[in-house]
């Protein structure tokens, strides 16, 4: 059972990770105006999370199977919690950028260090399960952070939010010291129940990282998670909610909710996509299956015409829930790799993840600027709907370019390294 709390608890970092990735969104507009700043702007404020997130995928990745998760999330959760502190308090631009990426380093660690503990302490035979459990439990939180979270902003402000969610850091910070273990003493079999097999003996990092790097499927896996994730942290989790204003007319509060149906949506499909590829003992035709949808979906959101409001959500929640299939790639990538280089290459796929954000959030934020008509509602800038609409071609753009991708993918037919072959 104790195995069961440190992995719910890693889970639980996810979730906080979440609320914090979205915070932008349903405050584009006060921080424009607190900071006299644009489009542009904000969009990197937002990315700065992703960039220091991405950073330190496969650092995390190599900390986190060397020195073991238990001191890595306390860590990790302690530095999310100043970052938050910093970011409330900040007095310039520049020191918000500087609290945003505080936050997005130790947010870095948060998935990777579930994936970890799923592999070494969990049943091997359920690891795309349970990756998406993690998922669905990560983006409930952004759920909740666009959603009534929205509210709690409204009523205290950015600032005040901010450092209140840098004391709920230190609560978690305490749970995953008193909660998270390291490494199941016995390995003989497997691991309990079946769980990754784990190193009797660290070794040197940089093992791990050639091992990783050697693998091009690895490489191939991670640009497929990377394209399958742009409309989700680019739409889901930053410029859906001034396009959904802009739209239907809507406040704030009101498009937070709505674009909170495309993370509810890869929150409900993360675990579904998972468990029906452990089910079939197949990876690819669930990657091919999310990926249509999702293109599907996302067109139809911004693209259809007359579109009603409650239709615009139902294709923003199937977007999600399409794009959530790229769970399964982590479990490819976990198949593709062996004990001692597992969170290595899981590190590497969710580098590129984030980086999809790192990348898209700041590149629609400068399209928008550059068909900017010099309009404003107290302080922030206000964008044309075909100027979203321009900007937003590259959201299914980059579902086809995933697809293309899905071709060139090995299938491991769920079995564990070494049974699923060279790359």
């Amino acid at each position: 059972m104790l195995a069961y709390a440190g992995w719910l608890v890693a889970a639980g970092f996810f979730f906080y990770a979440w609320v914090l990735r979205v915070a932008p969104s349903v405050t584009v507009e006060p921080l424009m105006r607190d900071f006299a700043v644009g489009g542009a702007i904000v969009g990197n404020l937002s990315a700065v999370y992703f960039w220091a997130y991405a950073a330190l995928q496969i650092p995390c990745g190599l900390f986190t199977d060397r020195w073991g998760p238990r001191r890595v999330l306390t860590v990790a959760i302690l530095a999310t919690g100043l970052g938050c502190a910093v970011m409330g308090f900040a007095p310039s631009i520049e020191m918000a950028y500087a609290g945003r990426a505080l936050i997005g380093f130790g947010a870095a660690f948060a998935f990777v260090g579930s994936m970890v503990i799923a592999a070494l302490w969990l049943p091997a035979r359920r690891f795309a399960f349970f990756s998406g459990i993690a998922l669905a439990v990560g983006l409930a939180g952004g759920v909740v952070g666009q959603g009534p979270l929205a509210a709690v902003v409204a009523a205290l402000g950015w600032r005040d939010y901010m450092v209140v969610l840098s004391g709920w850091a230190l609560i978690h910070a305490l749970l995953a010291w008193l909660l998270i273990r390291d490494r199941p003493q016995s390995t003989a079999h497997g691991g309990p129940e079946g769980a990754m097999p784990a190193p009797l003996a660290p070794e040197p990092m940089r093992n791990g990282l050639v091992r990783a790097l050697r693998r091009p499927q690895n490489f191939l896996i991670a640009a497929f998670a990377f394209l399958m994730s742009v409309p989700i942290l680019a739409f889901g989790g930053l410029w859906g909610v001034p396009y959904t204003v802009a739209r239907f007319g809507v406040d704030t509060t009101a498009a937070g909710f709505a674009m909170a149906t495309m993370l509810l949506g890869v929150a409900c499909g993360g675990p579904l996509w998972g468990l029906l590829s452990d089910r079939l003992g197949r990876r690819k035709p669930i990657l091919l299956a999310g990926g249509l949808l999702g293109l599907a979906a996302i067109g139809g959101a911004i693209y259809l015409p007359g579109l009603p409001f409650v239709a615009f959500q139902v294709c923003v929640f199937l977007a999600g829930f399409g794009g959530s299939a790229m769970v399964t790639a982590f479990a490819l990538g976990r198949e593709q790799n062996d004990a001692r280089s597992a969170g290595t290459a899981l590190g590497l796929i969710n580098m590129c993840t984030v980086m999809s954000g790192a990348v898209s959030q700041p590149l629609i934020g400068l399209m928008l600027d550059l068909s900017w008509g010099g309009g404003t509602v107290n302080g922030a800038r206000v964008y044309a709907l075909q100027a979203y609409e321009e900007a937003f071609l590259l959201l299914p753009g980059s579902y086809a370019a995933g697809l293309a991708i899905w071709f060139v993918l090995k299938e491991t037919h769920a079995r564990p390294f070494p049974e699923a072959g060279t790359a």
